[in-house]
């Protein structure tokens, strides 16, 4: 086993130990568990009571290590997988219980949570809506535009970072795959399709430090292409009902 690995699993044991003594199970996840750990990564724990009063997020550092803390009971995570992760087609809760190592040692109750996680993985996310795919077209193709002729190089540099993360949410979530975010996303790729990663990663590397964005467009292209291609000419899009101030309408006498 990795030492790296080794020290942080020892370390997550022992934060059990001293600061969640009562707890049904520890899982460690993230890039320390992948052996995948730098100078500046945290430990990042799910802690499982048999049950709390809220679930909560706590950061701290322990042994100079920077440590991330999610506590839960069975049904608070099951919850946050159904309620808060899955509808945004990132499983963020799920993959740090399914892929995490059970500290110091596996047991029933751990194993019953990692169930869970995997159930919930398995099922995939929530189908996309023709509205949810064509709004998704429609915000790429309006950053399309503005990398096109760009009034500056810093806000090339903005509008490509947030075309990233939106494309790739359209690749994965146009096909009902698990989408990423952030530093996950190229991660994500790989693990998926090494070819489309490769792709990816050229066409913004080449954007970034030449601010030459054919090959990101061509991209934009290949990506929306099986939903129809870019869009806005014709596109629209209600506002719910409920988006109306609660105001009093004025009266005759009041106009």
């Amino acid at each position: 086993m990795n030492k790296d690995v080794s020290a942080a699993i020892a370390t997550a044991a022992l934060i059990r130990r001293e600061l969640y003594p009562s707890a049904a199970t520890c899982f460690l996840a993230g890039s320390v568990v992948r052996g995948e750990a730098t100078a500046s990564s945290d430990l990042d724990l799910v802690v499982v009571f048999e049950e709390v009063e809220t679930a909560s997020r706590q950061s701290f550092f322990f042994s100079d290590w920077p440590v991330e803390v999610f506590v839960h009971d069975p049904q608070t995570l099951d919850y946050f997988f159904r309620k808060v992760d899955r509808p945004t087609g990132v499983p963020a809760l799920p993959t740090m219980v399914s892929e995490g190592v059970e500290v110091p040692s596996r047991t029933l109750f751990g194993q019953r949570q990692r169930d869970l996680a995997n159930r919930l993985l398995e099922e995939g996310p929530p189908l996309w809506s023709q509205e949810e795919r064509d709004h998704s077209r429609y915000m790429i193709s309006d950053m399309v535009e503005d990398i096109r002729a760009p009034r500056s190089s810093s806000e090339l540099r903005v509008v490509l970072s947030d075309l990233y993360s939106a494309l790739a949410n359209h690749y994965f979530r146009s096909q009902n795959l698990w989408s990423a975010k952030g530093k996950n996303i190229p991660r994500a790729l790989a693990r998926h399709d090494n070819t489309v990663h490769d792709g990816f990663c050229e066409a913004f590397a080449i954007a970034f430090k030449e601010e030459t964005v054919t090959s990101v467009i061509q991209l934009c292209e290949d990506v929306l292409g099986p939903d129809g291609g870019f869009l806005f000419d014709g596109y629209s899009r209600d506002a719910p009902n409920t988006w109306r101030s609660s105001q009093k309408k004025p009266t005759e006498s009041e106009h």
